[in-house]
Protein backbone atom coordinates (compact mmCIF):
# COMPACT_ATOMS: atom_id res chain seq x y z
CA UNK A 1 0.00 0.00 0.00
CA UNK A 2 0.83 3.26 -0.54
CA UNK A 3 0.95 6.44 1.34
CA UNK A 4 1.28 10.43 0.73
CA UNK A 5 2.02 12.68 2.81
CA UNK A 6 2.73 16.59 1.67
CA UNK A 7 2.48 15.49 -1.91
CA UNK A 8 -0.81 15.65 -4.42
CA UNK A 9 -2.06 12.89 -6.84
CA UNK A 10 0.58 11.74 -9.45
CA UNK A 11 -1.10 12.65 -12.58
CA UNK A 12 0.48 10.70 -15.48
CA UNK A 13 2.71 8.12 -13.29
CA UNK A 14 2.59 4.65 -14.04
CA UNK A 15 2.29 2.24 -10.96
CA UNK A 16 5.64 2.22 -8.49
CA UNK A 17 8.39 0.20 -10.17
CA UNK A 18 10.56 -2.05 -7.78
CA UNK A 19 14.36 -1.54 -8.44
CA UNK A 20 17.22 -1.61 -6.56
CA UNK A 21 17.72 1.45 -4.18
CA UNK A 22 18.11 4.00 -4.10
CA UNK A 23 17.39 5.45 -7.34
CA UNK A 24 16.00 8.37 -9.08
CA UNK A 25 12.62 8.05 -11.71
CA UNK A 26 12.01 10.66 -14.22
CA UNK A 27 8.36 11.12 -14.96
CA UNK A 28 8.56 11.98 -18.66
CA UNK A 29 4.67 12.85 -19.09
CA UNK A 30 4.81 14.86 -16.42
CA UNK A 31 7.81 16.96 -17.31
CA UNK A 32 6.72 17.01 -21.06
CA UNK A 33 3.03 18.47 -19.74
CA UNK A 34 4.71 21.19 -17.20
CA UNK A 35 7.33 21.99 -20.29
CA UNK A 36 3.91 22.57 -22.41
CA UNK A 37 2.40 24.86 -19.83
CA UNK A 38 5.20 27.29 -19.90
CA UNK A 39 5.79 26.63 -23.60
CA UNK A 40 1.95 27.41 -24.10
CA UNK A 41 2.07 30.97 -21.63
CA UNK A 42 4.66 32.14 -23.91
CA UNK A 43 2.71 31.67 -27.41
CA UNK A 44 -0.37 33.40 -25.42
CA UNK A 45 1.17 36.24 -24.06
CA UNK A 46 4.61 36.55 -26.25
CA UNK A 47 5.11 34.56 -29.26
CA UNK A 48 8.50 35.68 -30.18
CA UNK A 49 10.56 33.81 -27.63
CA UNK A 50 13.37 31.41 -26.89
CA UNK A 51 13.94 28.81 -24.33
CA UNK A 52 17.21 28.24 -22.69
CA UNK A 53 16.99 25.33 -20.24
CA UNK A 54 19.43 26.05 -17.50
CA UNK A 55 22.36 23.37 -17.34
CA UNK A 56 23.19 24.32 -13.92
CA UNK A 57 19.61 23.03 -12.37
CA UNK A 58 20.23 19.40 -13.70
CA UNK A 59 22.79 18.37 -16.55
CA UNK A 60 21.88 14.68 -16.79
CA UNK A 61 22.74 13.70 -20.19
CA UNK A 62 19.38 13.06 -20.93
CA UNK A 63 17.37 15.45 -19.59
CA UNK A 64 19.70 17.82 -21.51
CA UNK A 65 19.09 15.92 -24.68
CA UNK A 66 15.12 15.78 -24.38
CA UNK A 67 15.01 19.30 -23.57
CA UNK A 68 17.14 20.10 -26.78
CA UNK A 69 14.48 17.87 -28.46
CA UNK A 70 11.86 19.91 -27.31
CA UNK A 71 13.30 23.33 -29.06
CA UNK A 72 15.07 24.53 -25.97
CA UNK A 73 18.30 26.73 -26.38
CA UNK A 74 21.05 25.32 -23.93
CA UNK A 75 21.77 28.08 -21.35
CA UNK A 76 25.10 27.44 -19.97
CA UNK A 77 27.62 29.40 -17.58
CA UNK A 78 30.86 27.68 -17.77
CA UNK A 79 33.18 26.08 -20.69
CA UNK A 80 32.94 22.74 -19.33
CA UNK A 81 28.58 23.21 -19.87
CA UNK A 82 29.59 25.39 -22.94
CA UNK A 83 31.41 22.03 -24.34
CA UNK A 84 28.84 19.67 -23.12
CA UNK A 85 26.38 20.85 -25.18
CA UNK A 86 27.98 20.56 -28.36
CA UNK A 87 28.91 17.27 -27.28
CA UNK A 88 25.17 16.29 -27.43
CA UNK A 89 24.81 17.60 -30.61
CA UNK A 90 23.08 20.82 -30.00
CA UNK A 91 23.28 23.35 -32.55
CA UNK A 92 26.25 25.64 -32.85
CA UNK A 93 23.69 29.01 -32.67
CA UNK A 94 21.44 27.06 -30.39
CA UNK A 95 23.71 27.89 -27.00
CA UNK A 96 23.28 30.74 -24.69
CA UNK A 97 26.53 31.71 -22.92
CA UNK A 98 25.93 33.44 -19.22
CA UNK A 99 28.44 33.40 -15.93
CA UNK A 100 31.28 35.46 -14.58
CA UNK A 101 34.06 32.00 -15.73
CA UNK A 102 33.98 31.75 -19.34
CA UNK A 103 37.22 31.31 -20.84
CA UNK A 104 38.58 33.46 -23.47
CA UNK A 105 38.45 30.71 -26.33
CA UNK A 106 34.91 29.77 -25.62
CA UNK A 107 33.79 33.36 -25.60
CA UNK A 108 35.36 33.96 -29.23
CA UNK A 109 34.04 30.73 -30.33
CA UNK A 110 30.34 31.05 -28.88
CA UNK A 111 30.38 34.84 -30.77
CA UNK A 112 31.63 33.49 -34.13
CA UNK A 113 29.43 30.69 -33.97
CA UNK A 114 26.09 33.34 -33.79
CA UNK A 115 25.42 32.18 -30.16
CA UNK A 116 23.62 34.32 -27.61
CA UNK A 117 26.39 35.59 -25.30
CA UNK A 118 25.80 37.95 -22.36
CA UNK A 119 28.92 39.67 -20.55
CA UNK A 120 29.28 39.56 -17.03
CA UNK A 121 32.60 40.67 -16.35
CA UNK A 122 35.02 43.76 -17.39
CA UNK A 123 37.75 40.80 -19.06
CA UNK A 124 34.97 40.53 -21.31
CA UNK A 125 34.56 43.46 -22.38
CA UNK A 126 38.45 43.48 -23.73
CA UNK A 127 38.48 40.38 -25.15
CA UNK A 128 35.73 42.18 -27.63
CA UNK A 129 38.85 43.72 -28.98
CA UNK A 130 40.24 40.47 -30.63
CA UNK A 131 36.40 39.72 -32.18
CA UNK A 132 35.98 40.87 -35.79
CA UNK A 133 33.54 44.04 -35.64
CA UNK A 134 31.21 41.93 -37.18
CA UNK A 135 30.90 39.30 -34.66
CA UNK A 136 31.24 41.53 -31.34
CA UNK A 137 27.28 40.90 -30.32
CA UNK A 138 26.69 40.76 -26.88
CA UNK A 139 23.98 40.99 -24.28
CA UNK A 140 24.86 42.73 -21.15
CA UNK A 141 24.21 41.28 -17.75
CA UNK A 142 22.58 44.13 -15.74
CA UNK A 143 23.12 44.04 -11.93
CA UNK A 144 20.43 46.64 -10.36
CA UNK A 145 18.92 46.79 -7.00
CA UNK A 146 15.91 44.30 -6.35
CA UNK A 147 16.28 44.67 -2.74
CA UNK A 148 14.84 48.20 -3.28
CA UNK A 149 12.53 47.13 -5.76
CA UNK A 150 11.08 44.06 -3.85
CA UNK A 151 11.72 44.32 -0.24
CA UNK A 152 12.50 41.24 1.71
CA UNK A 153 12.58 38.98 -1.54
CA UNK A 154 16.00 39.30 -2.61
CA UNK A 155 18.95 36.54 -1.75
CA UNK A 156 21.47 38.84 -0.20
CA UNK A 157 19.35 41.76 1.36
CA UNK A 158 21.97 43.61 2.83
CA UNK A 159 24.95 43.44 0.78
CA UNK A 160 23.13 43.07 -2.97
CA UNK A 161 23.96 40.64 -5.94
CA UNK A 162 27.11 40.30 -7.30
CA UNK A 163 26.50 39.59 -10.93
CA UNK A 164 26.39 41.78 -14.14
CA UNK A 165 27.06 45.34 -14.15
CA UNK A 166 25.60 47.94 -11.61
CA UNK A 167 22.70 50.03 -12.82
CA UNK A 168 22.16 52.19 -9.79
CA UNK A 169 26.24 53.87 -9.57
CA UNK A 170 27.00 54.07 -13.40
CA UNK A 171 29.29 51.01 -14.19
CA UNK A 172 26.11 50.03 -16.69
CA UNK A 173 26.78 53.67 -18.04
CA UNK A 174 30.13 53.00 -18.52
CA UNK A 175 30.24 49.72 -20.02
CA UNK A 176 27.01 50.92 -22.42
CA UNK A 177 29.41 53.67 -23.56
CA UNK A 178 32.32 51.66 -23.70
CA UNK A 179 30.91 48.78 -25.66
CA UNK A 180 29.63 51.53 -28.25
CA UNK A 181 33.39 53.21 -29.01
CA UNK A 182 34.32 49.21 -29.56
CA UNK A 183 31.45 49.37 -32.01
CA UNK A 184 30.10 46.57 -30.75
CA UNK A 185 26.15 45.60 -31.28
CA UNK A 186 24.43 45.81 -27.21
CA UNK A 187 21.97 42.82 -28.75
CA UNK A 188 19.96 42.33 -25.76
CA UNK A 189 20.03 42.56 -21.39
CA UNK A 190 19.87 40.15 -19.05
CA UNK A 191 18.36 40.53 -15.99
CA UNK A 192 18.21 37.14 -13.96
CA UNK A 193 18.08 38.16 -10.73
CA UNK A 194 17.74 35.37 -7.34
CA UNK A 195 15.02 35.76 -5.23
CA UNK A 196 13.79 34.12 -1.89
CA UNK A 197 10.13 34.33 -2.60
CA UNK A 198 9.71 33.75 -6.64
CA UNK A 199 7.25 36.17 -6.41
CA UNK A 200 5.43 37.58 -9.12
CA UNK A 201 7.16 41.16 -8.27
CA UNK A 202 10.42 40.00 -8.68
CA UNK A 203 9.38 39.77 -12.78
CA UNK A 204 7.62 42.96 -12.58
CA UNK A 205 10.90 44.41 -11.18
CA UNK A 206 12.66 42.84 -13.81
CA UNK A 207 10.72 44.09 -16.48
CA UNK A 208 10.57 47.83 -15.11
CA UNK A 209 14.36 47.73 -15.30
CA UNK A 210 14.21 46.66 -18.66
CA UNK A 211 11.91 49.51 -19.31
CA UNK A 212 13.80 52.01 -18.00
CA UNK A 213 17.47 50.67 -19.26
CA UNK A 214 15.79 50.92 -23.07
CA UNK A 215 14.55 54.47 -22.75
CA UNK A 216 17.40 55.83 -20.95
CA UNK A 217 20.06 54.25 -23.23
CA UNK A 218 17.87 54.32 -26.34
CA UNK A 219 18.91 50.41 -27.16
CA UNK A 220 17.19 48.93 -30.34
CA UNK A 221 17.19 45.39 -28.51
CA UNK A 222 16.92 42.03 -30.39
CA UNK A 223 16.50 40.62 -27.09
CA UNK A 224 15.21 40.74 -23.31
CA UNK A 225 16.36 38.17 -21.58
CA UNK A 226 14.48 37.68 -17.66
CA UNK A 227 16.25 34.60 -16.61
CA UNK A 228 15.20 31.41 -14.60
CA UNK A 229 13.87 31.84 -10.56
CA UNK A 230 10.19 30.54 -11.73
CA UNK A 231 8.14 28.14 -9.74
CA UNK A 232 7.03 25.33 -11.65
CA UNK A 233 4.78 22.03 -11.00
CA UNK A 234 3.02 23.52 -7.42
CA UNK A 235 -0.31 24.57 -8.01
CA UNK A 236 -0.63 26.75 -4.80
CA UNK A 237 2.25 28.51 -6.56
CA UNK A 238 2.10 31.80 -8.96
CA UNK A 239 1.71 29.39 -12.54
CA UNK A 240 3.64 30.40 -15.77
CA UNK A 241 0.91 31.92 -17.10
CA UNK A 242 0.56 34.46 -14.55
CA UNK A 243 4.45 35.45 -14.85
CA UNK A 244 4.37 35.98 -18.81
CA UNK A 245 1.12 38.39 -18.56
CA UNK A 246 2.20 40.38 -16.08
CA UNK A 247 5.83 40.78 -17.94
CA UNK A 248 3.99 40.99 -21.05
CA UNK A 249 1.82 44.03 -19.64
CA UNK A 250 4.95 46.18 -19.03
CA UNK A 251 7.59 45.08 -21.74
CA UNK A 252 4.51 45.64 -24.60
CA UNK A 253 4.80 49.17 -23.51
CA UNK A 254 8.89 50.12 -24.87
CA UNK A 255 9.53 46.98 -27.21
CA UNK A 256 8.01 45.49 -30.00
CA UNK A 257 6.79 41.78 -29.80
CA UNK A 258 7.82 41.36 -33.42
CA UNK A 259 10.93 42.87 -33.08
CA UNK A 260 12.56 41.96 -29.36
CA UNK A 261 12.72 38.27 -28.34
CA UNK A 262 11.65 37.51 -24.78
CA UNK A 263 14.05 34.60 -23.62
CA UNK A 264 13.04 32.92 -20.33
CA UNK A 265 16.21 30.37 -18.95
CA UNK A 266 14.04 27.56 -16.72
CA UNK A 267 15.58 25.27 -14.97
CA UNK A 268 13.88 24.13 -11.39
CA UNK A 269 10.07 25.03 -12.70
CA UNK A 270 10.51 22.74 -15.64
CA UNK A 271 12.88 20.18 -13.97
CA UNK A 272 12.06 20.15 -9.90
CA UNK A 273 9.14 18.42 -9.93
CA UNK A 274 8.92 15.42 -12.21
CA UNK A 275 11.60 14.02 -10.61
CA UNK A 276 11.34 11.43 -7.15
CA UNK A 277 14.15 9.80 -5.40
CA UNK A 278 13.22 6.24 -4.05
CA UNK A 279 14.66 4.71 -1.03
CA UNK A 280 14.49 1.30 0.96
CA UNK A 281 15.05 0.97 5.28
CA UNK A 282 17.29 -0.95 5.94
CA UNK A 283 17.16 -0.43 9.64
CA UNK A 284 15.31 0.34 12.74
CA UNK A 285 17.07 1.10 15.98
CA UNK A 286 15.34 2.50 19.42
CA UNK A 287 17.47 4.70 21.60
CA UNK A 288 16.87 6.39 24.94
CA UNK A 289 15.25 9.31 22.50
CA UNK A 290 14.30 8.17 19.61
CA UNK A 291 13.14 6.10 17.37
CA UNK A 292 15.90 5.81 14.39
CA UNK A 293 14.72 4.23 10.80
CA UNK A 294 17.74 4.72 8.53
CA UNK A 295 17.21 4.14 4.98
CA UNK A 296 19.26 3.58 1.85
CA UNK A 297 19.22 7.12 0.36
CA UNK A 298 20.50 10.00 2.05
CA UNK A 299 19.88 14.27 2.29
CA UNK A 300 22.20 15.35 0.83
CA UNK A 301 21.20 13.24 -2.71
CA UNK A 302 18.07 15.80 -2.62
CA UNK A 303 18.74 18.90 -0.34
CA UNK A 304 22.45 18.84 -1.33
CA UNK A 305 23.30 21.97 0.84
CA UNK A 306 20.83 20.60 3.63
CA UNK A 307 18.83 24.12 4.01
CA UNK A 308 15.47 22.63 3.53
CA UNK A 309 13.55 21.45 6.50
CA UNK A 310 10.65 19.14 4.73
CA UNK A 311 10.18 17.17 1.69
CA UNK A 312 7.46 15.79 -0.29
CA UNK A 313 7.25 12.14 0.98
CA UNK A 314 5.39 8.90 0.54
CA UNK A 315 5.67 5.62 1.93
CA UNK A 316 5.39 2.15 0.08
CA UNK A 317 4.69 -0.37 2.68
CA UNK A 318 3.85 -4.12 2.73
CA UNK A 319 0.56 -4.03 4.74
CA UNK A 320 -1.42 -2.31 7.30
CA UNK A 321 0.53 -0.94 10.10
CA UNK A 322 -0.21 0.29 13.95
CA UNK A 323 1.24 3.78 14.07
CA UNK A 324 4.02 4.96 16.10
CA UNK A 325 4.12 8.59 18.04
CA UNK A 326 7.86 9.53 16.80
CA UNK A 327 10.29 8.15 14.41
CA UNK A 328 13.43 9.86 12.57
CA UNK A 329 13.90 8.76 9.09
CA UNK A 330 17.58 8.95 8.29
CA UNK A 331 20.06 8.56 5.80
CA UNK A 332 23.17 6.31 5.04
CA UNK A 333 25.78 8.64 5.68
CA UNK A 334 28.21 8.80 9.01
CA UNK A 335 26.83 12.46 9.42
CA UNK A 336 24.74 13.30 12.07
CA UNK A 337 22.78 15.34 10.81
CA UNK A 338 21.83 13.11 7.79
CA UNK A 339 18.41 13.29 8.87
CA UNK A 340 15.67 13.80 6.63
CA UNK A 341 12.40 14.43 8.71
CA UNK A 342 10.27 13.34 11.89
CA UNK A 343 7.30 11.09 10.97
CA UNK A 344 4.60 11.78 13.64
CA UNK A 345 2.24 9.33 14.68
CA UNK A 346 2.46 7.68 11.48
CA UNK A 347 2.74 3.63 10.45
CA UNK A 348 5.13 2.48 12.23
CA UNK A 349 8.06 1.51 9.55
CA UNK A 350 10.04 -1.69 8.78
CA UNK A 351 12.85 -3.30 6.65
CA UNK A 352 11.96 -3.25 3.32
CA UNK A 353 9.61 -0.60 3.06
CA UNK A 354 10.00 2.23 0.55
CA UNK A 355 10.14 6.38 0.76
CA UNK A 356 9.67 7.85 -1.96
CA UNK A 357 10.79 11.57 -2.40
CA UNK A 358 9.05 13.30 -4.71
CA UNK A 359 9.88 16.97 -6.87
CA UNK A 360 13.48 16.44 -6.53
CA UNK A 361 15.16 17.25 -10.27
CA UNK A 362 16.75 20.32 -9.38
CA UNK A 363 20.11 20.91 -7.93
CA UNK A 364 20.55 17.39 -7.03
CA UNK A 365 21.99 15.07 -9.48
CA UNK A 366 24.34 18.13 -10.07
CA UNK A 367 25.24 18.30 -6.36
CA UNK A 368 25.31 15.43 -4.49
CA UNK A 369 28.68 14.38 -3.54
CA UNK A 370 30.80 11.82 -4.68
CA UNK A 371 30.34 10.69 -0.03
CA UNK A 372 30.61 7.39 0.94
CA UNK A 373 28.57 6.24 -2.30
CA UNK A 374 28.64 6.99 -5.77
CA UNK A 375 26.34 8.26 -7.69
CA UNK A 376 22.84 6.11 -8.16
CA UNK A 377 21.20 4.96 -11.08
CA UNK A 378 18.33 6.85 -12.98
CA UNK A 379 15.52 5.75 -14.55
CA UNK A 380 12.78 6.97 -16.93
CA UNK A 381 9.43 6.21 -16.69
CA UNK A 382 6.30 6.67 -19.53
CA UNK A 383 3.09 5.09 -19.21
CA UNK A 384 4.76 2.54 -16.95
CA UNK A 385 7.62 1.43 -19.03
CA UNK A 386 10.69 1.90 -17.95
CA UNK A 387 14.06 2.28 -18.98
CA UNK A 388 17.80 2.89 -17.03
CA UNK A 389 19.07 6.22 -18.43
CA UNK A 390 22.28 6.14 -16.32
CA UNK A 391 23.67 3.04 -14.64
CA UNK A 392 25.28 3.76 -10.60
CA UNK A 393 28.75 4.34 -10.24
CA UNK A 394 31.19 1.72 -9.12
CA UNK A 395 34.70 2.46 -8.15
CA UNK A 396 36.00 1.51 -11.76
CA UNK A 397 33.63 5.10 -12.59
CA UNK A 398 35.23 6.84 -9.47
CA UNK A 399 39.33 5.96 -10.32
CA UNK A 400 38.42 6.86 -13.76
CA UNK A 401 41.28 9.74 -15.14
CA UNK A 402 43.16 9.32 -11.93
CA UNK A 403 46.93 8.11 -11.62
CA UNK A 404 47.09 5.60 -8.68
CA UNK A 405 50.78 6.26 -7.81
Amino acid sequence: MILEKCSGKKKGRGKPVKFKTPYYMIHEQELDENFKKLKDALEKHWNNYIIGYSYKTNALPWVIKHFDLLGCYAETVSEDEYNLAKLIGVGKNHIIYNGPVKTKDSFMEALQNGCIVNIDSQREVEWLEDIEIENRRIGIRINFDIEKMCPGQSQCPEDGGRFGFCYENGELSKIIKKLQEKKVKIAGIHLHTSSKSRGLDIYRAIAEIACKVQKEFELDLDYVDVGGGFFGGLPTKPQFDEYIALMENILSTCFDKTKTKLIVEPGMAVIGAPISYVTSVIDVKDTEFNRFVVTDGTRTSIDPLMTKNSYFHSFDIKSQRDTHPKQVICGYTCMEHDRLFEEKNGPTLQCGDQIIYDKVGAYTMCLTPLFIKYFPDVYVELNGNVKKIRSAWTPNEYVQRSELE
